[in-house]
């Protein structure tokens, strides 16, 4: 695997100053953000430069029930072309269910949600990193989300179901300390023992983002600073292997040049730190090699190993089979392991559940059986309160419009109205759902707003003629006759 370095998270908003930052040896670009054939001209110029550029894939729900759609991989495939990219990354997620698979409404979340770690999902969620991978021009990369929320019934671990995962399809990993420590906060998981049960040499590189606490629940908002408890994480891993490459990650609420600098310093640090303890067990375990294999000193002179003594005394003792831990219980025969006769099966009985729980959390259903209630109604408004946000960013001129009743008018609408296309598509029917409702009340607001929609929401731009224009509004009401 290639070793990236120290890299940061490119986004239009801190381009100018990315470039100019000391010692940045490769950035990574979510790429549904990217067109292809119209390459942001700083990343035009980074890559002159010879830095690295990762596409970053969001929406391609591998973790889902659904085999990953074709246009999807073709269009992923597509910006890593144009990118010139060593590797691409994508999530163990889901961020869509329902549809033809189980006879449900299809639903989007516009969010990571979290795969149950069982059996099923491994194996769903093993033939659709195959089918990407083939697909792919390139290694693809896997990773780790963060959760508010967590399944009933899982059979694994996350360190187990990782180890698994890359066992059976040879994908890479994406670590995600930041969400290491957010499942230790909302799922009292211990980072220390996910890392000590992953595979380390399949690695790719690593992410590091800020959040914060909020009512005893940590949300992975990468848009705060790093967290000490984070980079102590990192610390850790970098005391186990050498991540070929580590990234900060920050989405929103820039802050000064300078401040992200010091946030790349503390990271080297935090990486260097974990480097000293490396190099220091090493020692140590090459020193008790050594002592174990000295013979000896018998009477008379003879030296001697004695009969029945290991040649290592550190490897500790046997561990009956079928009674092992962490990786070793988790992947014993796993490489060997057949597939399921039944992952068309599998598909639908994850699929039955993701469509239950996603329906919970944004059409307002009954929680699905073994869910802890307040977490889902969390889950619940925390994907509302994204969906507001990122439809400000899409469709800016909502928020203008509406001014200070936007965030409330959206936040009620999404309570009756889920999301069933993308963000654009959700801010039409946002547009739509208030003026079917005679809103705004302010007439000037909904006159705006009504041009607004109607400019954007039929197949073709309005025509700025009014001749035009009039033909074409009276050729509508000529058609609904």
């Amino acid at each position: 695997m290639k070793r990236l370095g120290t890299g940061i998270g490119w986004r239009p908003e801190i381009a100018d100053a990315v470039e100019r930052m000391p010692g940045i040896d490769w950035v990574e670009t979510v790429a549904e953000n990217v067109c292809p054939g119209h390459l942001p001209e700083s990343l035009r110029r980074l890559r002159e430069r010879g830095v690295t550029v990762v596409p970053h894939g969001v929406s391609l729900g591998l973790g889902g029930a659904d085999r990953p759609d074709d246009g999807r991989l073709a269009a992923l495939a597509e910006r890593v072309e144009a990118l010139g990219s060593p590797l691409v990354t994508e999530h163990i997620a889901f961020v869509r269910a329902g549809g033809s698979l189980t006879a449900t409404p299809h639903l989007e979340a516009g969010h990571l949600l979290p795969v149950p770690r069982t059996r099923d999902a491994l194996d769903v969620l093993c033939e659709n990193v195959r089918i990407a991978q083939e697909a792919l021009p390139v290694p693809l990369a896997v990773e780790n989300i963060a959760a508010l929320i967590a399944w009933p019934g899982e059979e694994m671990t996350e360190g187990q179901f990782l180890y698994e995962l890359a066992d059976r399809t040879g994908v890479r990993l994406l670590i995600d300390v930041a969400n290491l420590h957010t499942n230790h906060v909302n799922r009292a998981e211990d980072p220390a023992k996910a890392l000590a049960e992953l595979p380390l040499e399949a690695i790719a590189y690593v992410h590091v983002a800020g959040g914060f606490a909020r009512d005893g629940v940590w949300h992975d908002s990468h848009a705060h600073p790093v967290p000490g408890p984070v980079l102590d994480i990192l610390t850790d891993l970098a005391s186990r292997v050498s991540p070929p490459g580590v990234l900060l990650e920050r989405d929103e609420n820039f802050p000064e040049p300078a401040e992200l600098e010091a946030e790349l310093a503390s990271i080297r640090r935090a990486v260097e730190a974990g480097a000293v303890e490396r190099v220091k067990a090493e020692v140590r375990a090459a020193g008790n090699a050594f002592a174990a294999r000295r013979p000896e000193a018998e009477p008379g002179g003879r030296s001697e190993v004695r009969a029945g003594t290991p040649a290592h005394s550190d490897a500790g003792p046997a561990v009956p089979r079928g009674h092992e831990t962490g990786t070793a219980g988790a992947t014993r025969g796993a490489s060997g392991r057949p597939e399921h006769s039944g992952v068309d099966d599998a598909r639908q009985r994850l699929g039955v559940a993701q469509a239950a729980l996603l329906s919970a959390l944004v059409a307002a259903t009954p929680v699905p059986e073994g869910f802890d209630r307040v977490r889902v109604g969390v889950q619940a408004r925390a994907l509302a309160a994204k969906r507001a946000d990122v439809v400000a960013k899409v469709a800016p001129e909502l928020p203008e419009i509406l001014g200070a009743d936007y965030r409330a008018a959206f936040l009620a609408y999404a309570q009756t109205q889920p999301m069933t296309g993308g963000y654009r598509r959700d801010a039409l029917t946002f547009a739509e759902h208030l003026l079917s409702a005679g809103r705004p009340g302010d007439a000037a607001a909904r006159r705006e707003l009504r041009e607004w929609w109607l400019e954007r929401s039929g197949p073709a731009p309005r025509s700025r003629r009014p001749v035009r224009r009039l033909a074409r509004a009276t050729r509508k009401v000529l058609l609904r006759r």
